[in-house]
């Protein structure tokens, strides 16, 4: 006998020997998953800060690595584009009380429902899609934030060398620690490239006490020189089973990058002119008040940063030569700050912010990462 779903006012038919309500809403609570988007490098290959968007390198020890969407030119699993490839470029062995990994921390308002750290907590799976050049039990921890005294440890197996496997893990909710839900980290999610014994390393799996990153006696990649390590299509979701990936249009997917980092540069800011502003005048440096919105609302108050060449012109085209920020007065909606130039202005001139030439080497960068 079939059964249907009915909610909403709409029924949903159901030809299977169970019906199950569809899932709305948020169900991945990675951000990025796919690894698609990549604002800071746009595909290049990095060795620090953030490797693509959302996904940002953990290391205490000497261990180096090579972080690249797509690094590496193999082909994705069925049904992706891209990935992050990770390379060891070192044969660095993991000391003691040292690590390195690859993070993402997730916004605490984004898992409040999972009711961890009460009797009431979730159980989640976190599925995904990794390829290495090595085989045998790698690992990685979900660790709560703020504290960082409370971690889930999981170790999945590669079984063929570089070759695409779907892993599943499935975590019982802890009904203990503090985990926060507002807009902070409620939770970081960490795949461990190389941790020795000690601190932040079990030698089994489950709930710890502690901010662990996996196994010490695991896979560790950064002991191989030239070893890599290939991950994509991660997700994190209610239930103790994995679902397929929820795709997510490109446009709501970079907003929801943009709440933690947003970036202008010559390739994407108007030429021109990205901002207009009012010289107060009389002096040098001479200070302008620049704001423009910012797509989505941020995290928090962002700290901005700049590269390259960036102009402040007249109407007349009179360059005064941006030389900086003076002060930040920067809000979750809206980019604003001083700018500082080395020549002096005429008060109540109005005058273009400008990213020079086309090049992404050029911009201004706002981030309220976690």
């Amino acid at each position: 006998m079939t059964t249907a779903y009915s909610g909403d006012g709409i029924t949903f038919p159901d030809n299977s020997a169970q019906a199950t309500a569809p899932k709305v809403g948020m169900v991945n609570r990675v951000i990025n998953g796919d690894m698609r988007i990549d604002q800071r490098n746009a595909g290049a290959s990095v060795t620090t800060a953030f490797a693509v968007d959302r996904w940002r390198p953990d290391t205490t020890n000497q261990a180096t690595f090579t972080y690249q969407r797509n690094g590496g030119s193999v082909t994705p699993p069925t049904g992706f584009t891209n990935y992050l490839g990770i390379t060891s470029t070192s044969a660095y062995t993991p000391a003691t009380n040292t690590t390195s990994s690859i993070a993402q921390g997730i916004e605490g308002v984004n898992v409040s429902d999972l009711e961890w750290g009460t009797s009431n907590a979730q159980t989640v799976t976190l599925s995904f899609w990794v390829r290495s050049s090595l085989t045998g039990t790698h690992s990685g921890a979900v660790v709560n934030g703020g504290a960082n005294n409370r971690s889930y440890v999981f170790s999945f197996a590669i079984s063929s060398s570089n070759t695409w496997e779907q892993k599943s893990v499935t975590i019982s909710g802890d009904t203990t620690g503090t985990w926060p839900t507002d807009n902070t980290a409620g939770m970081y999610i960490r795949f461990n490239l190389g941790t020795g014994a000690g601190t932040y390393a079990s030698i089994t799996t489950g709930w710890q006490v502690g901010n662990i990153v996996g196994l010490s006696n695991a896979v560790q990649v950064s002991a191989t020189n030239g070893a890599t390590f290939y991950v994509t299509g991660v997700q994190l979701e209610k239930g103790s089973t994995a679902t397929d990936f929820e795709y997510v249009d490109y446009s709501r997917q970079l907003q929801m990058c943009q709440r933690y980092y947003n970036i202008w540069s010559g390739t994407t800011a108007p030429s021109t002119g990205l901002a207009t502003c009012m010289a107060t005048g009389g002096t040098v440096p001479c200070s302008r008040r620049v704001s423009w919105s910012n797509p989505v609302e941020f995290r928090a108050q962002p700290t901005l940063s700049t590269g390259g060449t960036i102009q402040l012109y007249t109407f007349g085209l009179t360059n005064l030569v941006f030389t900086g920020f003076n002060s930040n007065f920067s809000r979750k909606n809206i980019v604003s700050f001083d700018a500082n130039s080395t020549t002096s202005g005429t008060g109540g001139q109005c005058l273009w912010l400008i990213i020079d030439s086309t090049s992404s080497a050029n911009y201004i960068a706002a981030s309220a990462e976690l």
